[in-house]
């Protein structure tokens, strides 16, 4: 019998999360971790109370930024980062698990916050046909353990 290991859980259980996902344009999964136990979750969408994407452009998705990223989305890592300040739970040292690798915006967040490693799944740079994933290169760059998940 094959015993999972945390690494296997975590990212099934961010690929779970992705499903929850109300973006018409990309489903993404965030799980964070401290010493083995999940601290917090998140998938990308709009904050909380306002609306659903999928329900109110089914077709199109939200109106886009001049980036041509959505313009009212939150995206998994920001979800799941904000969700654990919110409940007072400290990210020093923590491991995120996301489906796809982070934006450089998202990057910068995830350093501040003092996340240690991060797995990503999907490159984002290849989701959105960029040279290069910003995110990756900026969180090595500086100290944080960056692996692309391979099961």
């Amino acid at each position: 019998m094959h015993k999972p290991s945390f690494d296997e859980i975590y990212m099934e259980l961010a690929e779970k999360l992705a499903l929850r996902s109300h973006c018409v344009k990309a489903q993404v999964g965030a799980v964070l971790t401290k010493d083995t136990r999940i601290v917090s979750l998140g998938y990308n969408g709009p904050p909380a109370g306002t609306h659903n994407c999928d329900v109110e452009w089914p077709e199109t998705g939200c109106p886009r930024d001049s980036k041509g990223s959505c313009s009212l989305a939150l995206h998994a890592e920001q979800n799941a980062i904000l969700y654990a300040t919110r409940n007072n739970v400290g990210l020093q040292d923590t491991t995120l698990y996301v489906t796809l690798s982070p934006c450089i915006a998202c990057a910068r967040v995830i350093y501040t916050t003092g996340i240690k490693k991060v797995f990503y799944k999907h490159s984002y740079a290849g989701f959105k046909g960029l040279p290069s994933d910003e995110g990756v290169d900026f969180l090595r760059r500086f100290g944080v353990e960056v692996i692309r998940y391979e099961k």
